[in-house]
């Protein structure tokens, strides 16, 4: 996420943590390098000018404050000065309204409205226990509703069918009767979009917009179209009474200039990011835990949360005790613990909200989906009695297993070496807890 953007400034930082003293001449050599990330991020020159100007400002007036170094004191600013210009401070979406809320999503055709009206929905869903109804108002894009029904069903929401040959205005009407008389929490209406902003779309949509009264109307942008997207996002928030937006595909090859300038241009706050392809890729967006990703110092908060999220207490809980218990660490247990990776997102987004250092530690092992597929594949391959007693695998169990899974008798050694560090990892933890397992994991992670 945002990687050139983060390599350069981590880059900054490195260089500046060791300075003895704060001089104006080295604050102008941090600023011209920080100038230089953000104009090659394509941030906007107006965000850029004021940044650089604010942080200016703050670092030569600014007393430096107990042990923190020249260094230390000056990331602070620029820490800072990132927040204010996302933000300040995380925007929550608004339902206090008397049911239905309404969200009205609007954007340009391929910002992936589609995607991040179901993606929004398992989000209220699963983190605001909501009752939501997703419906489709794009009549132009072929099968755009049938797109919109199969996520729908994806991520347990509701779906409004809709007639061939209805016009926006009659879905909108029919939907919002629908969604009052099965007692709907929220309703999300998906809008067509066009290629280029012309004046039918933006007729049409605000048509919808008087006629839905929404509570929140949210405009969808493409991360990867850089200051392009700015300027679209400031032609519909002058049209449209904007209350937020979405940032969307963060995990692409975006530069990050739309997450530092959209804020700043529309006024309008950032309160969601699409950081993956799979649903599960949405989360709120935190100005303060994106500025510390930005500057390579990971968003442990995030991470936390995510984790919560992800790993079922109850099984948790088990492993723990068996483990207490003096049982052994088996296979079925390693697997257990690939499935709730999964459940996070995978390696790649765990490695996103570490700091810089450990996470290109952790990029380096590679994890991703058809890895952990192959994985569980391996292990499902495998016997009861050899799943609680590895020891017993010899050379003719593993080629039955490799044959069964459809995989090499290497792919089988690698894990049952990876098990084996697992299981002394876990045996440490039992032992003398968390400082030796820390101490465990740094063996296991190249660079470290």
């Amino acid at each position: 996420m945002l990687n050139n953007l983060t390599s350069r400034l981590s880059g900054v930082i490195k260089s500046i943590r060791g300075e003895a003293r704060r001089t104006e001449e080295n604050i102008q050599v941090v600023l011209r390098e920080v100038r230089m990330a953000l104009l090659e991020a394509d941030v906007a020159l107006p965000v850029v000018k004021d940044f650089i100007s604010n942080v200016k400002e703050k670092a030569i007036g600014q007393e430096v404050i107990g042990s923190l170094s020249p260094g230390q004191a000056l990331i602070g600013v620029v820490h800072q000065e990132l927040i204010s210009i996302m933000g300040k401070e995380s925007s929550e979406i608004n339902l206090s309204t008397v049911p239905p809320a309404v969200i009205l999503m609007a954007g340009l055709q391929g910002a992936g409205k589609t995607t991040s009206s179901a993606k929004l929905a398992k989000w209220l869903i699963e983190q605001k226990k909501k009752k939501v109804l997703l419906v489709s108002c794009d009549i132009y894009r072929p099968a755009a509703a049938d797109q919109l029904e199969v996520l729908a069903n994806q991520v347990n929401a509701d779906f409004f069918p809709i007639q061939a040959g209805q016009q926006p205005r009659e879905i909108a009407t029919a939907s919002l009767e629908h969604a009052r008389r099965h007692h709907h929490d929220v309703m999300i209406m998906d809008t067509a979009g066009r290629l280029a902003i012309d004046e039918p779309m933006m007729a049409e949509i605000r048509e919808l917009e008087v006629l839905l009264k929404p509570i929140e109307t949210l405009f969808v942008v493409d991360a990867m179209q850089g200051q392009d997207a700015v300027n679209i996002a400031k032609t519909f928030a002058d049209v449209l009474p904007l209350t937020g937006v979405i940032l969307t595909k963060l995990d692409g090859d975006s530069r990050g200039g739309a997450a530092l300038s959209v804020r700043h241009v529309t006024g309008k706050p950032i309160k969601f990011a699409g950081v993956a392809e799979k649903m599960t890729g949405f989360e709120a967006f935190h100005p303060d835990r994106m500025a510390s990703r930005i500057l390579g110092m990971g968003d442990v908060l995030g991470l936390i949360e995510e984790a919560k999220r992800g790993i079922d207490q109850n099984e948790a809980e088990k492993l723990a005790k068996k483990i207490k218990s003096g049982k052994k660490f088996d296979l079925d247990d390693f697997k257990m613990q690939f499935q709730q990776m999964r459940s996070m997102g995978g390696m790649g987004a765990l490695a996103d909200k570490l700091p810089a250092q450990l996470g290109d530690a952790v990029k380096n092992i590679q994890m991703d989906d058809k890895v952990i597929g192959r994985t569980e594949g391996i292990i499902n391959s495998m016997t009861l009695r050899e799943r609680s007693k590895p020891e017993i695998l010899k050379a003719s169990r593993k080629r039955r297993i490799a044959s069964g899974a459809g995989v090499s008798v290497q792919e089988v050694n690698r894990l049952l070496a990876q098990f084996e560090q697992t299981q002394k990892m876990m045996k440490k933890m039992n032992k003398g807890g968390m400082a030796k397992m820390m101490r465990g994991l740094k063996g296991m992670l190249p660079g470290m």
